[in-house]
Order: C-alpha cells, then structure tokens, then sequence
C-alpha cells in the first residue's frame, strides 16, 4: 500500500492523503495469508475514503448528533491497531494515543486543533506495527492479555479487525459521500 501525504502551507484546501495505492485481498492461500491480506485490503480502503480531501473535509462530522467524521475514524483505527496488536497481543504498557477511560469519546472530539498530518502518519505507524506483529507470530499464538477472562488468540484479533474495519468502512462510505458525492473505492 503506498501512500502519498501532502505536506502544504494550504491544508484547509490541499488534500492530505494525495494518492493511495489499493491492497487487494488474496482470495487463495495460506490462512495467514489471506487473513492478513484482507485486513491490509480494509486498511487501504479507509484511506481511499480519505483520499484527496483536503484538512476541513476530513474533520466534517455526519448528522448530528453523530460525532463520527473520517479524520476520527482514522484516530479511533489507530487506537484499535495499537490495542489489539501492541497492548493485548504483545502486553505493552504504552498509554493511549487519543481517547481515555476518562475521556472515551476522544477519538472523535477536538479535531478542530487536530494536525490531520500527525493523525495519518500515526495511523500508518500503527498499521506498520501491526504487520509486523501478524509477520513474526503464528495465528494460534495466546496473547498476553485476556478479554472477559478468555484467551485471545492472534487468529480472533485478526478476525476482529475484519470485523471492526468492515462496520467502519461502512460509515467512512456514508460520510465520503455526503462530503463530495463519491460512492465505491
């Protein structure tokens, strides 16, 4: 997937994700490698929904009272990303990046200071970290965390991020297409 970030002077008119290189999804395979395939393919379908769009675009908000908008879809899939792979998987102890127990809706509130750029690049590092989590453990690998006193394995997280990308992407096409009528991608 290859991504191109516009670094502008002009952010409320220039987009800040210019080009986005589709993953396609392998439809034969080893489990991994269709599993991981399918969740770098939602990925990039986030970012083609965010694509040429410039700062003030991406902080749009859908119908009130819906606080939702593509720049806070992108900071909550950073937050599912380091979750899941980082904190669950892996156990590390590094804090949250937007929301809070306090705050829980962060992901989604103060984008009007947001730097959109900050926001993508974090987002592609999560992402990265990922990879190379899934590359370096097998899919019945136990995680170091729990969830609701059960193990977790490495093949329900990648499930999961189907899962939680495809009810995303769901709502990423809605507001892509209230922002400038652009259907499909």
């Amino acid at each position: 997937m290859i991504v191109v970030m516009s670094r502008t002077k002009y952010p409320d008119i220039m987009p800040a994700i210019e080009h986005v290189e589709p993953s396609f999804p392998r439809m034969s395979g080893t489990e991994e490698q269709v599993t991981w395939s399918m969740v770098d393919y939602c990925r990039s379908v986030l970012l083609l929904k965010c694509q040429n769009l410039s700062d003030q675009q991406l902080k749009l908000r859908a119908t009130p009272p819906s606080e939702l908008s593509l720049l806070g879809l992108l900071r909550h899939m950073t937050k599912v990303e380091r979750y899941w792979f980082q904190r669950c998987f892996l156990g590390s102890e590094e804090g949250p990046v937007y929301s809070t127990t306090e705050h829980p809706n962060a992901d989604f509130d103060d984008l009007d200071s947001a730097d959109t750029h900050q926001v993508v690049e974090r987002y592609l590092a999560a992402c990265d970290e990922s990879r190379g989590v899934a590359r370096s453990h097998r899919l019945d690998e136990i995680a170091v965390l729990q969830r609701a006193g059960a193990d977790v394995s490495l093949r329900y997280i990648g499930v999961h991020m189907i899962d939680e990308y495809a009810r995303h992407l769901g709502h990423a096409d809605l507001l892509r297409e209230a922002i400038d009528g652009s259907v499909g991608g």
